[in-house]
């Protein structure tokens, strides 16, 4: 049997082409199965058809290849036993030209071999019957389609609910027409008591233990297992059993089981999104750092210095802290790095999606994504990528406790990727051996302050003065900066300007007051 080879396409019930109303197929022979699955359409005169078939076909003939119409007994058995072994998934015999009705020799044949056997109507024309199989592949192809997209999206929306174990396996249950279970460490034998949440149809008790069976199987270390049970109603149901992924062992692993009447092409796939989502729902390390979170959270809400919480944040999800330390106390005492970004162009994203995709791809989990405007956090000085469809500005590494000064560098720099227009600008520090370190920094500040005085209370325009000086006086990169038109840009500078009391064009003027601007 070739049946192996078949490819991975939605195949077409031949039942399906027996109901056609336009092709008049008539079934005269062989088993009777309804599912009988059809994968291609092959015309063939042959006399031996196996080199010419990969399984899974309907295989069409008009018997030219045979045209006596008695006595022709042993050459249709050869021949149909041939088919069978070739892994077709039936014939179909047209009458015309060479023949007026199927062979009888031909009907007993099928009947030994248990090949289905199609009588094909003179008016019925071979491309008509290839050509409804396509239109029924890509309908049912569709129909795949649209319930995994329908699936996914139901899925994910469950996984973002209050309670979202079982609200994914209830979606999974109904998506399935299954009964879906969630098993615990050791399985249905082990101190858990196996089954931890289950949603759907129960089936009968057999059904239930063999599934429990085949879940802690999964403990010797397979990721999946499958075996058969009978339902209350006679009918068979599929069990499988799958590992769900995470750093436990797989003493303590949990396992999904799926009892199902029946399994489509879509069902595998709606599967492994449950597979994914629950193994991410229910593993330690993301259960540790959402508490670690929340816990940080609470306490900044409740009064803490950002420097008191940042070691809850910055350890590795699931690592304790050092010796010596507790909880709420910097254990790190390491800088963190401050990232703003704007999405380039338009686009709507599902926000819990959205925000998943860019905290994988910057590989942080502090990500906070508001419409086109994207906020993050990172534990260290981490190597920050950019990202498809952002600009990003990176603030230059600063103690928790500083996070408001790194906030305001990554602000600068998007601006200035911004009216650059490239995907990322870093914002670097200050060098320790630069011409500040020859000034006295309190006297620096106090002299900044005092230059910039005239401007105190205008904050649009000591901004724009900011970004004007930084981008060296263009007045178009300024205005798509700070999103304003470049008028409001020369209008402001000129204000500026007027109220400092300096002329601008001025090179030594506009380097003494970027001084100014760093100093202040």
């Amino acid at each position: 049997m070739k049946n192996d080879r078949v490819p991975p396409t939605a195949p077409v019930p031949l039942s399906a082409l027996l109901r056609h109303p336009a092709l008049g197929l008539r079934q005269v022979a062989g088993r009777s199965e309804t599912d009988t699955p059809v994968y291609f359409v092959h015309t063939s005169e042959m006399e031996d058809p196996v080199p010419y078939l990969l399984g899974g076909e309907l295989l069409l003939s008009a018997g030219v290849h045979c045209p006596e119409a008695a006595g022709a007994g042993t050459y249709w058995d050869r021949y149909v036993a041939r088919t069978v072994q070739a892994g077709a998934a039936a014939l179909g015999f047209g009458i015309a030209p060479v023949h007026d009705t199927v062979p009888r020799a031909l009907v007993e044949a099928c009947d030994r071999h248990g090949l289905p056997l199609v009588e094909v109507p003179r008016q019925t024309t071979f491309t008509a019957v290839a050509s409804a199989v396509w239109d029924a592949m890509a309908e049912r192809r569709h129909h795949e389609l649209r319930s995994l997209t329908e699936a996914q999206q139901s899925l994910a929306t469950a996984a973002a609910r209050p309670h979202p174990v079982p609200a994914v396996l209830r979606q999974l249950s109904q998506h399935l027409g299954a009964w879906t279970v969630l098993y615990g460490p050791g399985g249905p034998g082990g101190p858990d008591g196996a089954e931890l949440a289950a949603a759907g149809p129960r089936p009968p008790r057999e059904a239930r233990q063999a599934l429990g069976a085949l879940a802690a199987r999964l403990r010797s270390g397979p990721s999946s297992a499958a075996g058969r049970a009978t339902g209350a109603a006679g009918e068979e149901l599929q069990l499988t059993a799958y590992g769900l992924g995470g750093p436990a062992g797989p003493e303590d692993r949990l396992a999904l089981g799926v009892c199902a009447p029946r399994r489509d092409g879509a069902d595998g796939a709606i599967v492994g999104v449950a597979v994914v989502l629950l193994s991410l729902l229910t593993a330690r390390r993301v259960v540790g750092a959402e508490a670690e979170r929340t816990s940080a959270l609470v306490r900044l809400l409740l009064g803490a210095e950002p420097a008191r919480v940042a070691g809850l944040l910055s350890r590795p999800p699931g690592q304790p802290g050092q010796p010596g330390t507790t909880p709420g106390t910097p254990d790190g005492g390491g800088l963190w790095t401050v990232v703003h970004g704007r999405r380039r162009g338009r686009g709507r994203d599902d926000g819990l999606l959205a925000t998943a995709a860019l905290a994988a791809g910057l590989g942080t989990p502090l990500v906070d994504l508001d419409g086109d405007a994207l906020w993050a956090l990172f534990p260290g000085e981490g190597e920050v990528r950019a990202q498809p469809g952002w600009t990003l500005g990176v603030g230059a590494p600063v103690p928790a406790a500083d996070l408001a000064r790194g906030g305001a560098d990554a602000a600068r720099a998007l601006r200035r990727a911004v009216a650059e227009r490239v995907p990322l600008v870093r914002h670097g520090p200050a060098r320790a051996d630069g011409i500040g370190s020859l000034v006295d920094p309190a006297e620096a500040g106090a002299h900044g302050r005092a230059l910039l005085a005239p401007l105190d209370g205008a904050p649009a325009l000591l901004e724009t003065l900011r970004v004007w000086l930084s981008l060296h006086g263009s007045w178009d990169r300024t205005a798509v900066a700070l999103e304003v038109h470049r008028n409001t840009v020369r209008q402001r500078i000129a204000r500026a300007g007027a109220l400092l009391d300096v002329d601008l064009g001025d090179a030594d003027v506009r380097m003494e007051l970027w001084f100014a601007l760093k100093w202040a």
